[in-house]
């Protein structure tokens, strides 16, 4: 029988979501539905001194047969597991306070505790058994470390980079129980997915130094024909790609790296996320996907059920991809346009019902539909918008004056007279009434057509001004020719 797709995800509830995770997110999800697997969403808050209350516990909102799905709910199972590593000899206590492993580290320049170093520290391989027992049980403060072979060769397949080795004596001995009793990501992330039954690992490539630890456990818990197919993806990497996008890089060049706001718990310092800047998840799963796999194809605007029928890890890029701020942005206003305005009113009402607009739902729909072209964030929808509903407070002055005649005060004094007789309000009629009386006066449109739109919508911006007119209606309409006739005047 073949084995069912089982991927996960494994935020901690403590730190902001990277799009890098992001990424990850969508490629399991992918992964998953594309071969009618399971996706399962695990809280990894093992990290105590990270902990925030309050943080979200979404793996217990969604259930399931292999809870908790909470790994601080899990302790007693990380304890038996590092014993019996303990018992086998693949682990053992390590007794060194914080104080021991700070003056290695000052009298050592790159310490680590590792094959080299670790029969000169405090643990139960150089003090006598008995003792070390002893220790534990009288609950002195220990944390347990894997104990890694010397002089061997780690070898794994990874389904984007094929066979991968690590020799052992570059990697240390990786604590595996912390001594607050929790386990470290290495233990717990083992024990997780072999007790959840995960069949494939996505996880970025900043995580390949960890394999051969990750693996070793798989090995010496007797796990290892049950081993997940490890998928290392490629980095995110800065706009000049050097280096993996950080945050501080989204605050020197202005764009967000978090999925959604995050306010640091330390020094309460907020960043901005792409769902409050603007952005449609639609446009966000997009740009990610791309960003490190392609079809093949030319396509660049693939829709959710797109990506998971054309997903594959064959078309995965090995090296990093660049962000491209410009391009996020074209694949946002692209979304904005493809979606229609029944799809978009979700996003764009409440943004509208911030700033006291609450306009009939139809009308909305209208105007959404003709705006949709100019946006490129949700909050342009405002911007592009906002005098459909209201007139502006504020003209363009430089525009509404720039060579002003008193022909053109006339002009627009008796087009007032023209639209009051108007019967039929539509964007046709009302240009042919303005460019017949513009003929007449032996005005050249192009001088008109200026100042009308600033009238209007108080700058040079909006879409086709005979719509706007049409829209807001004949005696709006005249109105703000009135009172913009009286600022210009």
């Amino acid at each position: 029988m073949e084995k069912e797709v089982r991927v996960r995800f494994a935020p901690s509830p403590t730190g902001g979501l990277h799009i890098g995770g992001v990424r990850t997110i969508l490629y399991n999800y992918l992964f998953a539905k594309q071969n009618k697997g399971k996706f399962i969403l695990r809280i990894e808050d093992t990290d105590q001194s990270r902990f925030v209350p309050g943080a979200p516990d979404e793996g217990v909102n969604y259930g399931g047969n292999y809870g908790p799905y909470r790994q601080s709910e899990r302790k007693k199972i990380y304890r038996q597991y590092a014993e019996q590593l303990v018992a086998q000899g693949n682990a053992y206590y390590a007794f060194d306070t914080p104080v021991d492993l700070e003056n290695k580290r000052n009298a050592i320049p790159n310490f680590q505790y590792n094959q080299a170093t670790r029969m000169h520290m405090r643990n139960s391989m150089t003090i006598p058994h008995e003792a070390a027992e002893a220790l534990v049980r009288e609950g002195a403060p220990h944390v347990i470390r894997i104990k890694m072979p010397t002089y061997e060769n780690v070898y794994f397949n990874d389904l984007i980079r094929g066979d991968v080795a690590f020799d052992t004596n570059q990697v240390d001995d990786k604590v595996l129980l912390k001594a607050d009793g929790m386990p470290t990501y290495h233990l717990a992330v083992v024990v997780d997915d072999y007790l959840m039954k995960i069949s494939h690992v996505f996880r970025g490539e900043e995580w390949l130094p960890s394999a051969p630890v990750h693996i070793l456990l798989w090995k010496y818990l007797g796990w290892e024909t049950d081993m997940p197919q490890w998928v290392h993806l490629p980095l995110i990497l800065k706009p000049d790609g050097k280096g993996k996008l950080s945050k501080r890089d989204g605050e020197r060049l202005g764009f967000p790296v978090f999925a959604t706001e995050w306010i640091d718990p330390k020094t309460n310092e907020k960043a901005i996320g792409y769902q409050e800047i603007g952005f449609l998840p639609q446009a966000l799963n997009n740009l990610l996907a791309l960003l490190g796999w392609n079809d093949s194809t030319d396509q660049e605007i693939f829709s959710l059920e797109e990506m998971v029928d054309k997903f594959s890890l064959e078309r995965v890029h090995k090296g990093g991809a660049k962000f491209d701020w410009d391009k996020a942005k074209w694949f946002n206003a692209e979304w904005l346009k493809k979606l229609s305005a029944t799809e978009l009113l979700p996003y764009v009402t409440p943004m509208l019902a911030e700033k006291n607009i609450r306009p009939d739902m139809q009308y909305l729909s209208t105007i959404v539909d003709l705006v949709k072209e100019r946006c490129v964030l949700l909050p342009d929808f405002y911007e592009q918008s906002f005098f459909f509903f209201n007139a502006p407070q504020l003209y363009d002055m430089d525009a509404l004056k720039n060579k002003w005649a008193a022909e053109k005060d006339l002009f627009f004094n008796d087009l007032i007279s023209h639209f009051k007789q108007t019967e039929n309000w539509e964007a046709p009629q009302i240009e042919r009434v303005f460019k017949e009386l513009a003929s007449a006066k032996a005005i050249k449109i192009g001088e008109l057509m200026l100042p009308f739109r600033v009238m209007l919508v108080g700058g040079k911006f909006g879409p086709q001004v005979f719509l706007i007119a049409q829209y807001i209606g004949k005696q709006e309409t005249i109105d703000r020719i009135v009172k913009a006739l009286g600022i210009v005047t």
